[in-house]
């Protein structure tokens, strides 16, 4: 591989300090990264039309000579316009660039180029503005269309783009063994990343993305892979099979369902093997997956070793912490809470009694994970809604104990398309049934001229002695139209909420403040909490039983879903209102998904159709290394070839060490980052 490849990219010509700089704001440190810089669109010029047919208003290809350049004008506030007289050959054309007169000066009269631009004027003077342009003598007719940033021009990135392939060129490499691109009918290398940045035809841009994207795919599964051997290494926590929790079992206040009996049977056979357990547990909203962590950290204090659950929010950890401690402490198991917001003193004395051992099962936020935190015999590491926790956070917990097992919970119903890659290191148990006796919540769909009328169904069921929420999908007020939370909420308590306690929980408050709104909402003090997406996961209000979305279209399915959950978890019938003014097609189609089934799973599965895989999970960073070119959603053909490419080379090769697999190990360990596997 050219050294040159690899340095810094400003070794490409043109590119200086400033220039490198921009290139870093999208993540582009050196000419191979750039090289994966792959287009979003292409400009296709070979459909030019005569300026006599381009179509006013819209966006055009024609091919113009410039026959005449005016000098800039200076107008007020800075702004400089740049024009020039061109033709086809039969009609003039004006052409008018805005603030770029860089971008002027290199277009040459006499000159003859493909330009795209918006077409605005009448028939008899039209006006081409701030074209994208390339030379007529230019042999490659489709170009790429980039993601850019303030500052790099697409005419940039192109030239930089040449230069970079060019630099690859002059020592080519191949990252897969020649078998392999025969069997899986793949085109080498150097032609798919030629071919994706400056296609010679539709078909070859086709050929190579398909090209590319299995090699993403195959990255990701070989990371994965990777990863789930290196956790393979025995651990020190082999449990005793015959260890019985019945008592447990029989003692909860409710009857297992078939699902959550098959799930604890799938962990406590895992806590019995010589190598770590390392599972994801999944499950809709409300199916019961805290009943069976409580099995398994049962199952690992009877066998005398320490549990340790981690969530995202303090919110989320008390709510573990109150459930946990309702199973576990009859049967004699200490639980204990360890959050940020604890005092230093009370953090201290915690500490002493884990490292101890006096504490059994510790729950928290990643104040868990702190240096100073210190355990007896941690042997299960449990950690919920991981994708919200980065990789290395994982890891950390884990490194707290000598090889633990690894429980992972997740509320986010996935598709097991999408769950194969994310979760690739991970077995699966999944909980698709919910406990017996639980009521399917009604979900209706309205504009906001039936807002009134649907509050008037709230103040019913307050009436009635139930409880609220209202979701709003801003924090703070803007000059936006989307109504943000603080004035709302006081404008619903002047108008369709007026004598009714209400309080607002929002992502800025601080933790002791939303736990006391929390508190106060779950004792019934309050009847409506109007909050962000704060509530999404984890928070148990038996009480609550209707909710109200604003602006639901600003949500995915998915996250909806899990919105709804909040409600419908005491015994009576529950009710969501979706409230939505936007009338396009694609929200209607996803209003009626919602109003027509409570299945997650299969809610997952139109949302990744709906969304693509790179928006599933909102900002949540899960860890792993974004997709840029495979499409989860399209390609699950692709996806599985991929899964049993990566096998058969890991199976003839576990650690990649042979010379033909050199760069493919190499170009792994560069996505994934060296830390996670090397």
């Amino acid at each position: 591989m050219p050294a040159n490849l690899f340095g810094k990219i400003e070794y490409l010509k043109g590119v200086g300090s400033a220039r490198g700089e921009k290139y870093r704001k999208l993540g582009i440190t050196t000419p191979y990264e750039l090289i994966y810089h792959i287009p979003r669109a292409y400009l296709d010029y070979r459909c030019h039309v005569p300026v006599q047919q381009a179509v006013i208003n819209e966006y055009n290809v024609l091919k113009l000579t410039i026959f005449r350049k005016m000098p800039p004008q200076r107008v007020r506030g800075g702004l400089v316009i740049c024009k020039a007289a061109a033709t086809d050959g039969i009609d003039d054309i004006l052409i008018v660039v805005y603030n770029n007169v860089y971008g002027f000066h290199a277009l040459k009269e006499g000159e003859t180029y493909y330009m795209y631009g918006k077409v605005t004027g009448n028939f008899l003077r039209k006006e081409i503005t701030s074209p994208v342009y390339i030379s007529a003598s230019e042999k490659v007719l489709i170009q790429p269309v980039y993601p850019l940033t303030q500052g790099l021009s697409a005419n940039m990135v192109r030239t930089n783009m040449r230069q970079a392939l060019d630099l690859m060129k002059e020592s080519p490499f191949e990252t897969l063994p020649e078998h392999i691109l025969r069997k899986y009918d793949l085109c080498p290398l150097m032609y798919a990343l030629e071919n994706i940045h400056f296609p010679e035809s539709d078909e070859a841009a086709e050929i190579s993305r398909r090209r590319l994207a299995f090699d993403e795919l195959l990255k990701l599964q070989i990371g994965m892979s990777m990863m789930k051997m290196r956790s393979r290494k025995n651990t020190a926590h082999k449990m005793d099979s015959s260890t019985d929790i019945s008592d447990f079992t029989e003692g909860l206040p409710f009857e297992l369902t078939d699902a959550q009996k098959n799930a604890v049977s799938e962990i406590l056979s895992d806590l019995c093997r010589e190598v770590p357990m390392n599972r994801l547990l999944q499950g809709d909203v409300g199916s019961g997956k805290t009943a069976v962590a409580a099995a398994a950290c049962y199952f690992s204090v009877k066998n005398g070793v320490q549990a340790a659950l981690m969530a995202p929010t303090e919110i989320l950890a008390s709510q573990h912490y109150k459930t946990l401690s309702e199973f576990l402490e009859p049967f004699g198991v200490k639980v204990c809470l360890l959050t940020g917001s604890l005092t230093a003193k009370k953090k201290a004395v915690m500490r002493e009694k884990i490292a101890s051992g006096e504490i059994n099962v510790i729950v928290g936020t990643h104040a868990i994970i702190q240096k100073d935190v210190e355990y007896k015999s941690l042997g299960l590491v449990i950690t919920d809604e991981q994708h919200r926790f980065g990789v290395a956070q994982r890891a950390a917990l884990a490194e707290k104990g000598d090889s633990p097992h690894k429980l992972v919970m997740s509320a986010t119903p996935i598709p097991r398309t999408l769950a194969l890659i994310i979760y690739g290191d991970l077995d699966i148990s999944a909980i698709n049934q919910l406990p017996k006796g639980r009521i399917p919540v009604k979900t209706y769909a309205v504009t906001g001229k039936l807002r009134h009328r649907a509050f008037g169904f709230v103040r019913e069921r307050l009436d009635e002695g139930r409880q609220a929420y209202v979701v709003c999908p801003m924090i703070e007020d803007s000059e936006s139209d989307l109504l943000a939370v603080k004035s709302y909420a006081e404008k619903a308590a002047e108008s369709d909420l007026k004598g009714y306690s209400i309080a607002l929980l929002h992502g800025k408050m601080k933790a002791a403040e939303k736990e006391k709104v929390m508190k106060k909402f779950r004792d019934g003090e309050i009847q409506v909490l109007i909050c962000t997406t704060v509530v999404e996961v984890g928070v148990d209000v038996p009480n609550a039983a209707v909710m109200v979305i604003e602006n639901a279209e600003r949500f995915g399915l998915s996250q909806l879903h899990q919105l709804r959950g909040r409600v419908g978890r005491g015994s009576w019938e529950s009710t969501c209102i979706l409230i939505t003014d936007n009338t396009g097609e694609d929200c209607k189609k996803r209003m009626k998904i919602m109003s027509s089934t409570a299945d997650g799973f299969r809610i997952s599965e139109e949302d990744l159709k709906l969304r693509g895989p790179g928006d599933f999970f909102g900002s949540a960073q899960h860890g792993l290394p974004p997709l840029k070119i495979a499409d989860i959603a399209c390609n699950t053909e692709l996806l599985s070839k991929a899964q049993n490419c990566a096998r058969e080379l890991l199976e003839d090769d576990p650690n990649l060490e042979k010379p033909q697999n050199g760069s493919l190990k190499m170009d792994t360990l560069r996505l994934f980052n060296k830390e996670i596997i090397g």
